[in-house]
């Protein structure tokens, strides 16, 4: 009833009938300009609006990994000469404590006696000691063709008694305390004339360098109830033929004539002590050698 009265009162006086509320709604539907639906374009898909900002995005990863490659790899061999190229052993031992060198590199030994004299002393002494030794390598190679010469050792001093003379023709020269302290006699004779054991006994020395004497032989006798002591220096080197310790006849052969040591000529530099006194040696030979 209330529906009807509504109704009734909403109607038009006229008369006519009012139009329902569908054909209301189908009217402002039929009266909406089609302009402005027109007017709205259609909406792209997300996906294709996408795509080229996927492009660029990938085109960008690409061009950032090849600069990333190229661009160290050109500075590098820009930077880097070819003669200071380093191998990949140089570049990891960069803080390495330890050197290696190349195979044939060779090593430097250095002497204590390398190092060089800074005071006049110490320069002399060098000096001295140069010449010295020039002049002991000189008398060995003048000496060397001496000491060649083909000697029987089986030879003896002639004589029976219990001294013998010590070489064989020779000339004499400087005596016991002749021209300063001089302590036995020079008997002068050729280089590589053969020295004999002034008597029996036991070799106490036998050597290459005995100071001044050079190559030189000392033994120990006993001579008629006394120690005697005889002593052959300036010998050729290589010459000895007994060595300390060795017993020896009277007239043995021990070595041959040289200029070694204090010496200036070849020659014989023969001592004798007795009791352990310097005693002239050309007396003492001329009393006791035959």
């Amino acid at each position: 009833m209330a529906e009807e009265n509504d109704r009734a009162a909403v109607a038009p006086q006229d008369g006519t009938a009012a139009p329902s509320r569908r054909d209301r709604v189908r009217k402002s539907i039929h009266k909406r300009p089609t302009a402005v639906r027109a007017a709205r374009p259609p909406a792209a898909p997300m996906a294709s609006r996408l795509k080229p900002l996927r492009s660029l995005v990938i085109l960008t990863m690409v061009g950032g990994l090849v600069a990333t490659v190229a661009i160290p790899a050109y500075a590098a061999s820009t930077r880097m000469p070819v003669e200071d190229a380093q191998t990949l052993q140089q570049m990891a031992a960069v803080d390495s404590q330890s050197l290696v060198v190349a195979s044939d590199a060779a090593g430097t030994v250095l002497a204590r006696d390398s190092y060089s004299a800074t005071t006049e002393d110490e320069i002399a002494k060098k000096k001295a000691a140069e010449a010295a030794a020039a002049r002991a390598r000189a008398l060995a190679k003048s000496s060397s063709a001496a000491a060649s010469v083909s000697v029987d050792i089986n030879l003896v001093s002639p004589g029976t008694g219990h001294a013998r003379w010590p070489i064989l023709n020779f000339k004499k020269g400087r005596g016991l305390g002749d021209s300063g302290y001089h302590q036995g006699v020079d008997l002068l004779a050729p280089g590589g004339t053969p020295l004999y054991a002034a008597a029996a006994g036991v070799v106490r020395t036998s050597q290459e360098f005995h100071g001044g004497y050079g190559v030189a032989v000392v033994i120990d006798h006993v001579v008629g109830g006394q120690r005697v002591s005889t002593l052959y220096g300036h010998m050729t080197y290589g010459s000895r033929q007994v060595v300390s310790g060795q017993t020896v006849e009277a007239g043995q052969i021990i070595g041959l004539v040289g200029s070694t040591g204090s010496s200036t000529a070849n020659h014989l530099h023969f001592e004798v002590r007795v009791n352990n006194g310097l005693v002239d040696p050309w007396a003492w030979l001329a009393a006791n050698a035959g």
